[in-house]
């Protein structure tokens, strides 16, 4: 049986509420598994613009690239039933402001959490791996924001 590769692109967004760093986490609305917002890239698209679609897509905010925050890997089954093995390049952003979110039936719920309670609402071991390295940096980039 052959494998599909899969790659897709997603946000950390943050942003700053009475002095606290607030992160956005997103739940699935098939899985109901909670990560943070990632979707496909399109055909000729970079990882940070696909991760800034789809960000905004999926949850109405728009926000800037910062830098890269990590990727994930995983196997799992599509719809076909075919085995699929997925990368995720994950990057830092910025919240700007509140727009549309086109395809928002894909997030069943959404929620801005404090740095040291996103772990905790990951569902995923991945997810939560590449979270912990990533938590060290945007404790530093969120400093003069």
């Amino acid at each position: 049986m052959s494998v599909k590769r899969v790659f897709s692109a997603g946000g950390i967004i943050f942003k700053k509420e009475k002095g606290e760093v607030k992160v956005l986490v997103t739940q699935h609305s098939k899985h109901k598994g909670w990560e943070f917002p990632k979707g496909h890239l399109e055909i000729a698209e970079t990882s940070e613009q696909a991760a800034l679609r789809e960000v905004e897509e999926e949850t109405g905010v728009k926000a800037k690239v910062l830098e890269k925050a990590g990727t994930t890997q995983y196997f799992y089954y599509d719809d076909d039933k075919q085995k699929c093995f997925k990368t995720v390049n994950y990057f830092f952003m910025q919240f700007l402001e509140l727009g549309a979110a086109t395809t928002a039936s894909e997030v069943s719920d959404k929620k801005w959490l404090p740095v040291d309670e996103v772990e905790n609402q990951l569902s995923f071991k991945s997810t939560k791996e590449m979270w912990r390295e990533a938590q060290k940096r945007i404790e530093q980039l969120t400093i003069d924001r």
